[in-house]
């Protein structure tokens, strides 16, 4: 089965064709850096991570770029509020996430180009634009004529008359068609500026991602990605800038990752309903929340709330408890071969899965089903080459996902300081069973029982973990 991927242009699923064999050129829309980031933020982040890490474990040479947006109305207002530089804050702020990235476990893109350091190519862009008729000035300012791309709304499915809702300011009247969109707006007092052909002043928002893509990754890519909040205006003006400019489909698959839902509405900083990254990872590991983001498919709304984070936790012990080591010796029989067979079953059902658009919620079922088959042959004291086979397969698929499937330092709702306490348990109740105390080393085993602990009595020795939830 090769692998499918929807495309949000044409609203259908399509075979993966690339541009160049072997190859895939790939853009994902970064974070406008003005504070700190949140994990909506994050969900994007991880999403293309994931869509990134399975190409490149089907055998593809991945070329990644995200941008950060460090030139920007937001940006520039919230330095006025607290008397920053307004570049400094955004370096400040990039920097930051890029901190997050490596919290996350996201694997570092191959570009990350900034709106302050690609003026001449974002200004190429405009002049080039201009002299095809798609760009005029007025006043210092540059605008984009809607009406001369015959084909725009194509991405979002809106027609001309429709495109202002989604715009971000007011109606400018000097503009042929309230539809235009900024290409380059002309300096204010107090606002970072470049010089430019119309006059000094910065880029609009939509220009900065199509001149970066075509810098650093050429006219054509295969991927385009982002949240589908971005599908109008931004990336529906992308597609009309690119495309204008070159003549050439711009991008041959457009994805678009649902939105975090936190009490039913989209996170965001102009709701106030935010959870910082940091926020999360403190009392979190960064693969609960990949657990959490794909229990479901990756284009549909996730909800964060303490059920479903508390249910990935669960989820995410269930799959640590295939690494436990064996505890026995049998290298041979029944047992062992469907071990085999249950692990090359796992691969081959996750990769079905993943083929199927990332269908993670069905690739993540493949792999509890491969914890069920390692822990069936643990307790029939299945060890050797084909038990660590299994657990390496579960390491390997699990790394598609991007989990690592490490202990934390710090398990969520148990302090780790109780672990020398149940230790000391686990000891006291070794010593009470040699001296035939049955009882009480009972006891003790059923109230740990209780509060999720269990005990592994093996020939050498008592081992304990914290119970496997379903």
């Amino acid at each position: 089965m090769a692998l499918r991927i929807y495309n949000t242009l044409t609203r259908q699923d399509e075979e993966f064709k690339t541009l160049e064999e072997g190859k895939v050129r790939m853009y994902v829309c970064g974070p406008t850096v003005y504070a700190n980031a949140h994990i909506g933020h994050a969900m994007a982040a991880i999403v293309f991570d994931m869509v990134r890490r399975y190409l490149i474990y089907k055998g593809y040479e991945v070329r990644y770029a995200t941008n950060f947006t460090d030139v920007d109305d937001k940006i520039i207002r919230r330095a006025n509020e607290t008397g920053q530089d307004p570049i400094a804050m955004a370096n400040h702020y990039s920097e930051e996430y890029l901190r997050h990235l490596r919290d996350l476990n996201v694997m570092p893109a191959d570009i990350y180009p900034k709106v302050s350091e690609e003026m001449g190519e974002i200004i190429h862009v405009i002049e080039g634009l201009g002299e095809e008729g798609y760009a005029y000035p007025i006043d210092g300012d540059v605008y984009f004529r809607v009406t001369k791309d015959a084909d725009y709304g194509k991405l979002s499915q809106r027609k001309l008359d429709e495109a202002l809702s989604g715009t971000r300011k007011e109606e400018d009247l000097r503009k042929e068609h309230p539809g235009d969109f900024a290409l380059w707006k002309s300096a204010k007092p107090g606002e970072p500026a470049w010089d430019s052909p119309w006059g000094k002043g910065r880029p609009g928002w939509h220009i900065e991602c199509s001149a970066m893509c075509l810098h650093h990754l050429g006219e054509q890519i295969d991927i385009h990605g982002g949240g589908n909040d971005l599908i109008f205006p931004h990336h529906e003006n992308e597609i009309a800038q690119s495309e204008s400019l070159t003549g050439k489909p711009f991008a041959t698959y457009w994805m678009h990752n649902g939105m975090l839902q936190l009490a039913g509405e989209k996170m965001s900083k102009s709701l106030g309903n935010l959870i910082t990254i940091d926020d999360f990872l403190k009392g979190h590991s960064s693969d609960a929340f990949r657990m959490l983001i794909f229990s479901g498919h990756y284009r549909k709304p996730v909800v964060f709330n303490q059920e479903t984070v508390e249910s990935a936790e669960r989820a995410l012990t269930r799959l640590r408890g295939g690494l436990r080591p064996a505890k026995g010796n049998k290298s041979t029989g029944e047992e062992v071969d469907a071990l085999r067979e249950a692990t090359e079953k796992a691969r081959a059902s996750f990769i079905e899965a993943m083929d199927a658009d990332f269908n993670t919620s069905s690739a993540q079922a493949t792999l509890f089903e491969l914890v069920r088959a390692i822990n069936t042959a643990r307790e029939a004291n299945v060890a050797g080459p084909f038990y660590e086979a299994a657990q390496r397969t579960l390491h390997e698929l699990g790394g598609v996902l991007g989990l690592t499937l490490e202990e934390p330092a710090s398990d969520t709702g148990r302090d780790i300081a109780a672990k020398p306490f149940i230790d000391l348990l686990v000891e006291v109740r070794g010593d009470m069973r040699i001296a035939k105390q049955w009882a009480a080393a009972d006891k003790i085993r059923n109230k740990l029982k209780e509060v999720g602990v269990v005990m592994d009595d093996t020939p050498e020795g008592t081992t304990w973990r914290f119970e496997e939830q379903t």
